[in-house]
């Protein structure tokens, strides 16, 4: 059976801002890397789509991120699917690339999330149950009425909008 080829972790470079280029911008919260580690680690398959980037020298254009969950997980190598190199770019198109894989683009139409998809499902892909529920305020007592004085008598109501 044919082993299919694999990259080492440590012929990968993180875009620590070392190698010529701005250190990556962006960063992830303990919890949102929780759950890219355990996004990694539950379905892999998704990897060859949306891996790591690397230029001609091995220093990551996109997928910092994914690298080190991949590095969180203990692997040493990875499969080779999972890395797509660009090569033959100029400093200023790899610092194009750079902050276009950083930005996000567009917006959830959170309609169409809460009718299409299951929470589970959508928890599972990265969102925190508050986005898609909103906040719990069951802790939070009530708020008070506001209370409006009548000019003319000096009578107390509750105020109607």
């Amino acid at each position: 059976m044919k082993t299919k080829p694999k990259i080492k972790l440590s012929a990968i470079h993180l875009n620590d801002g070392t190698h010529g280029l701005p250190k990556n911008p962006r960063f992830i919260k303990d919890d949102k890397f929780k759950k890219l580690v355990e996004s990694i680690r539950d379905f892999p398959e998704a990897m060859p789509a949306r891996g790591i980037v690397v230029d001609e020298r091995g220093v990551i254009l996109g997928g910092n991120m994914r690298y080190r969950g991949c590095k969180e997980l203990g692997m040493k190598d990875i499969p080779a699917s999972w890395v797509h190199k660009l090569t033959g770019l100029t400093v200023a198109q790899k610092r194009r690339f750079i902050i276009m894989d950083n930005r996000p683009m567009g917006e959830d139409d959170m309609d169409l999330l809460a009718n299409e998809w299951e929470i589970d499902e959508l928890i599972g892909a990265g969102f925190d149950e508050e986005e898609l529920t909103g906040p719990d305020d069951s802790d939070k007592p009530p708020k008070e009425p506001d209370i409006c004085v009548c000019p003319t008598c000096g009578k107390k109501h509750e105020a109607k909008e």
